[in-house]
């Protein structure tokens, strides 16, 4: 898996295909996308086009992209891996994660598609509707697909230690990577150790922090490391900027990058970071920023936005 690809969350419908395909044409080769961003028809098209003008055949590319909530059951799992790669145009993914450890209702794709996290939303008070099933059934379902070449590899994003080491305890096959929230204000070092122990890959997502949370109003301007002092010192003795410092910090460390941007122009930098090196101590340096900062929390956003207090992560 290319150690660094483009994010596809928040990137609007009528810009997808285009920034999917002159991604690839600058040298991408690591798509992440999912059924929840609602873009995968437009991600479609691009990789369409990219492989038709011959930017690349589809062996090149890595796909990836995850199960959503309201999908849990095991009965509902082959449905939306079926839609996820009819609107993707693909036979198969190159990893297939589930989204969240959250098992919501189900919502039939003819009813609503993608679903959201509210189960009603005509309801007088539209919250979050839980469903009850165990990650081990949702598990097994996603180790059908693999056996079944329709999901190269499998994982997970959004768990911890423990909800790892359960999984391991039962999983025929194993998880191949875990992807996280992962940037200087959130290391999660003891998470990122224990799947290099356990040879579970790491994707980092956000990894330029808060940036994508903040028309959210999940994070402030002030939030943010791309204006922070060391950084923006050590981008300067490099020659690079803020942002390619920190993806730098997350390939350095041993992680996959998924920046997202909108801007083609961005597309070059954000992929621009394997021709330099952070010395121990700038490393150090940008490590030393962690403060347990996290911005994407369904215990707090879920009650904020949804209506329902929904913690996953103490």
């Amino acid at each position: 898996m290319p150690s660094v690809g483009l994010g596809l969350w928040k990137i609007e419908n009528s810009q997808t295909a285009e920034m999917v395909y002159e991604s690839i044409k600058q040298g991408y080769r690591h798509l992440d996308s999912a059924c929840d961003y609602g873009n995968e028809r437009e991600v479609g098209e691009g990789i369409a086009r990219a492989i038709a003008d011959g930017l690349c055949t589809r062996e090149e590319l890595w796909i990836t992209s995850k199960l959503w909530n309201t999908f849990h059951r095991a009965k509902h799992v082959p449905t939306a891996i079926g839609k996820t790669l009819a609107d993707l145009g693909l036979d198969y993914l190159d990893l297939y994660l589930v989204h969240f450890p959250i098992a919501l209702k189900h919502v039939p794709i003819e009813e609503r598609y993608p679903p959201g996290w509210i189960f009603d939303p005509d309801a007088e008070s539209p919250c979050l509707e839980a469903d009850v099933v165990p990650i081990a059934e949702t598990w097994q379902a996603m180790e059908a697909l693999h056996v079944e070449g329709k999901a190269k590899h499998i994982g997970v994003c959004n768990f911890g230690t423990s909800l790892l080491r359960d999984l391991l305890s039962y999983a025929k096959v194993p998880p191949d990577l875990l992807q996280v929230e992962s940037h200087p204000q959130l290391k999660q070092a003891k998470l990122l150790r224990f799947c290099q122990e356990h040879n579970i890959a790491y994707t980092a997502f956000s990894p330029l922090g808060s940036n994508s949370y903040v028309e959210l109003g999940m994070a402030t301007e002030g939030d943010s490391l791309l204006g922070n002092q060391t950084v923006s010192e050590i981008a300067s003795k490099h020659g690079r900027t803020p942002a390619q410092v920190l993806l730098r910090w997350g390939v350095q460390r041993g992680t996959a990058v998924i920046p997202k941007t909108s801007r083609k122009e961005r597309l070059a930098e954000n992929l621009s970071v394997f021709d330099f090196e952070l010395t121990e101590e700038e490393m150090r340096a940008i490590s030393d920023m962690d403060a347990s900062r996290r911005f994407n929390d369904p215990g707090v956003f879920c009650e904020q936005a949804f209506g329902t207090f929904f913690p996953i992560y103490e």
